[in-house]
This record gives structure tokens, C-alpha cells and sequence, in this order.
């Protein structure tokens, strides 16, 4: 339990570095691509994702879903692959090889929907190479360039505003 302790705390630091380093480069074209960062322990509706990546007219397979649980879970079946706590190890390293390349996918847009303030999911937003970062109202705002206030459970009021922003910053692509 000491050990597990000073994991937590090395990747505490790791994160805070992460986040007093991120320099914000958000590119003038497009949306093309959407990566979106779950806690699948707090909303398990896929098809919620695949509308707003419709909504902000992202192609399907340019859309990506990173799940994330504080529990293994065997009866995941719809989706691709969730994450754990046992595939981070120390100073934020990730041991899951498929995790470390999704997160060095460069998206247009990294949504980050959670609510529950989890070490492993702030380090998720962190690591990612989305170029521009939106997500709900958390407790550490360096997370993200754009914060929505909403709920869980207020998804079309988060995908309606998120449109709106993303149009406003025109990164919606109006020509299809």
C-alpha cells in the first residue's frame, strides 16, 4: 500500500508537469478527427459519441473512444478496448502499448467527458496529443482550452455547446 502511495504521488507530479509545460497550438483548419476520453463508470452509451462526432462532421473512422474504469470489467463487448489503473505505472508511464499509440494520435479535438476527479484520466487528457482540449467543468481546469458546464447527463446541451464554440472558432467544416 506504501508503494501504491508513491505511484500515485510520482504521477501526481508528473501530471502537474505535464500541465505547467502544455503549450496550447490550436490549428486554424477543420475538424478532422475526434478523440474522446471516457469514464466508462459514468456514461456507457457509445452511440452519444458517434452523434456528436456527426454533429461536428467527423468521419466514423476518424473518430477514436478511449474508456477508462477504476474496475475490471469482463462484459465490455461493444467496445474496442477499456483502459485500467494497472496499465500506468510510474512518473505517468503507460504500460499498454494500444493505449500509447491512440495517445499519440494527434486528434483535432480531444473531448474529455468525466466527471469523477481519477489521477489516471487527468493523466489520459494530459498525454494526449489533441490540439485542442474540450471537456466539462473538473476541478483542475489546465486540462482543457474550452470547459463546458453541464452535467453527465445534459450530453445535448454539451453537444450543442460545443458546436456552437467550435463554429464560432471556425472549425467546422460548412463546405459539405
Amino acid at each position: 500500500m506504501i508503494l501504491k502511495g508513491f505511484k500515485e504521488k510520482s504521477n501526481k507530479k508528473y501530471l502537474n508537469k505535464l500541465l505547467s509545460e502544455r503549450q496550447v497550438n490550436v490549428s486554424n483548419g477543420a475538424i478532422k478527427s475526434l478523440g474522446i476520453i471516457l469514464n466508462i463508470d459514468e456514461v456507457n452509451d457509445l452511440e452519444i459519441f458517434k452523434s456528436l462526432a456527426e454533429v461536428l462532421k467527423v468521419r466514423p473512422g476518424k473518430l477514436k473512444i478511449i474508456t477508462f474504469s477504476e474496475h475490471i470489467q469482463e462484459d465490455l463487448n461493444s467496445w474496442d478496448a477499456c483502459y485500467h489503473p494497472k496499465d500506468f505505472g510510474w512518473n505517468g508511464a503507460i504500460k499498454n502499448v494500444e493505449l500509447q499509440s491512440v495517445l499519440s494520435t494527434e486528434f483535432d479535438v480531444l473531448v474529455s467527458y468525466y466527471k469523477k476527479d481519477i489521477l489516471e484520466l487527468k493523466l489520459l487528457t494530459a498525454l494526449s496529443k489533441g490540439q485542442f482540449k474540450i471537456g466539462i467543468l473538473q476541478t483542475d481546469e489546465r486540462l482543457n482550452d474550452l470547459i463546458i458546464k453541464t452535467s453527465l447527463k445534459q450530453f445535448d446541451l454539451f453537444k450543442a455547446e460545443a458546436f456552437k464554440y467550435l463554429s464560432i472558432l471556425n472549425k467546422i467544416d460548412n463546405n459539405e
